[in-house]
């Protein structure tokens, strides 16, 4: 059996703490002597590469050995992919994603366990939310999000951020996602009083992890369009938590914004709505709607999982008694 050089230190403290670190792998891989390939590199190796092994490794026995919110005997290679590639295969900033995205569905489980588009079917029919099928010059996907299509006496908050966790748990298993992450249109035309006092302080954090630091997803960039001035203090609630690398590609565009979206997305990507030549976003809501209802019994199975890999049985994961009685 191969062994890698794991080097993980466990202490009693938290996994995420200063006091506990992973030694990184030797990124030298390759047919030729001294050939080494960073992140970027190894991010665009296939899954079944052997060049990926030895960090697949060392990140399973690093999550194994951290105090986790649900300790588990194992995670699945393509489980664990994600996260690597979200951090461009460095295995401390993985493990520290991975160890985030446990903890944050065991603190929000008013919506990590709620993952069915049926029960926000009303929402989906008003073409409030797609995903573009055309990808943008990077090779990002791109989410459009109309809030003004969101009606505050019919459906909470909570419910609309479902929507897009259910989305982020689909495009997160593409591996042509993980490589290039998403980039997001809020348009926010029809913008109300009504919205923003759903807004509260504690959705505004759950909003900014999943943004930053708990979901294995890279955001290259958030647009905002038709934003009203009675936005800002909403938009001034979630800025703190989020970190410099995401407030630097945050982009307001005003009411006139077909030609600065130009600068960022080409024609053939956006939907004519917003100055494109694409599909015209309802069809575009429509088909994403389509595919979410078509997902139902994938999201209610990652939703009901301990740790939200379902390529591992659930009677594999160890539960918080049964570690209790196993210490």
């Amino acid at each position: 059996m191969r062994t890698f050089p794991v080097g993980w230190r466990s202490s009693s403290s938290s996994s995420s703490s200063s006091s506990s670190s992973v030694q990184p792998v030797k990124q030298c891989h390759g047919t030729g002597p001294g050939c080494a390939m960073n992140g970027p590199q190894l991010n665009e190796l296939p899954d079944e590469s052997e060049q990926l092994q030895p960090f697949l490794v060392q990140l399973r026995r690093a999550a194994l050995q951290a105090t986790g919110p649900a300790p588990v005997r194992t995670f699945s290679d393509g489980f664990l992919l994600k996260f690597l590639r979200a951090r461009d295969f460095d295995v401390e900033l993985s493990l520290k994603l991975l160890l985030n995205y446990q903890q944050w569905r065991k603190d929000s489980p008013e919506i990590s366990r709620y993952l069915c588009p049926l029960s926000v079917l009303g929402l989906l029919n008003t073409s409030y939310h797609a995903v573009l099928p055309q990808r943008d010059h990077a090779g990002s996907r791109v989410l459009i999000y109309r809030i003004g299509q969101w009606s505050p006496k019919d459906w909470s908050a909570f419910q609309v951020f479902s929507i897009s966790l259910m989305t982020s748990e689909i495009i997160s298993m593409e591996t042509q996602t993980q490589r290039r992450g998403l980039k997001v249109i809020f348009d926010l035309q029809g913008w109300s009083l009504g919205h923003a006092l759903q807004i509260t302080p504690s959705l505004a954090r759950k909003i900014s992890s999943v943004l930053s630091d708990s979901f294995p997803l890279k955001v290259r960039g958030i647009h905002l369009v038709n934003e009203p001035i009675f936005f800002r203090p909403v938009f001034a609630t979630i800025r703190p938590f989020l970190p410099d690398k995401i407030k630097q590609r945050i982009h307001l565009h005003g009411s006139d914004y077909h030609d600065t979206l130009a600068d960022f997305f080409s024609s053939p990507v956006l939907p004519p709505e917003y100055g494109g030549e694409g599909l015209g976003i309802e069809e575009a809501c429509q088909d994403w709607t389509n595919q979410l209802l078509q997902s139902e019994q994938l999201l209610q199975q990652i939703a009901v999982h301990p740790t939200g890999d379902i390529a591992i049985p659930a009677d594999e994961v160890i539960s918080d008694e049964k570690a209790d009685d196993e210490g």
